[in-house]
């Protein structure tokens, strides 16, 4: 009920005064109302129009894409807020499950070891080595294939496969590589950034004589 409405034949003033307002503090609050309407409605007409060609966008990106929006109509509108918004009106994103198991865990923190592949292209064998983990779907759940790929050939070097992801499986799959393959001179073994081939054990069977090369980024096609 608005104070129009409470009013009762008494004037705007009287009621003003009756609740401790002034008639001038009542239209202040009252388009401040109106315009945060209208900026809810803003937003809202914007974010359906991002939304149109990016499905999935999340708050986090909206806010930031939104940002250029709000300055030009003068909208005031934080990450918290417009998070509020888009739940009050049932338009927040679901996470999308992953549809199988991770089979990489980054070392961000460790030593970075640079992409050598890049614009490198192997004229034999044995020059370049591509090391990669891929799951299987088994009766009791998912089985691990670590796999070693020589470059030149496309020929699987070496291969394990494990009922979890540990450094047992890629170190393994490495031993069956270079034992089979004892010409390797000049080598380079290219890998993403999981924990495992950071591990002691791994790096230990590259020795030396192997050259690390591994993604710079957590992208697949680096790899």
């Amino acid at each position: 009920m608005t104070v129009e409405e409470s009013g009762k034949g008494r004037s705007l003033k009287e009621l003003c005064c009756l609740l401790g307002y002034t008639r001038q503090a009542y239209y202040k609050s009252k388009r401040r109302v109106e315009r945060r309407a209208i900026d809810a409605e803003l937003m809202l007409q914007e974010v359906a129009r991002i939304r149109s060609t990016l499905t999935h966008a999340g708050v986090r990106k909206l806010h930031h894409l939104t940002a250029s929006f709000t300055r030009e109509h003068g909208i005031e509108m934080g990450r918290d807020a417009l998070c509020d918004l888009l739940r009050e009106h049932s338009m927040l994103v679901r996470r999308r499950r992953r549809k199988g198991p991770r089979t990489t865990y980054s070392g961000f923190w460790m030593k970075k070891y640079p992409n050598l592949t890049k614009e490198f292209t192997p004229e034999r064998s044995n020059q370049l080595w591509v090391s990669d983990i891929t799951y299987i779907r088994v009766r009791e759940g998912f089985a691990y294939l670590s796999l070693i790929t020589d470059a030149y050939s496309r020929k699987i070097v070496g291969y394990h496969l494990s009922k979890r992801l540990t450094a047992k499986g890629t170190s393994a799959a490495l031993r069956m590589a270079l034992r089979n393959n004892p010409d390797r001179e000049g080598l380079i073994h290219h890998s993403d950034r999981g924990l495992q081939y950071y591990s002691s054990q791994y790096m230990k069977l590259l020795g030396h004589d192997i050259r690390v090369s591994m993604s710079e980024r957590s992208d697949p096609l680096e790899n």
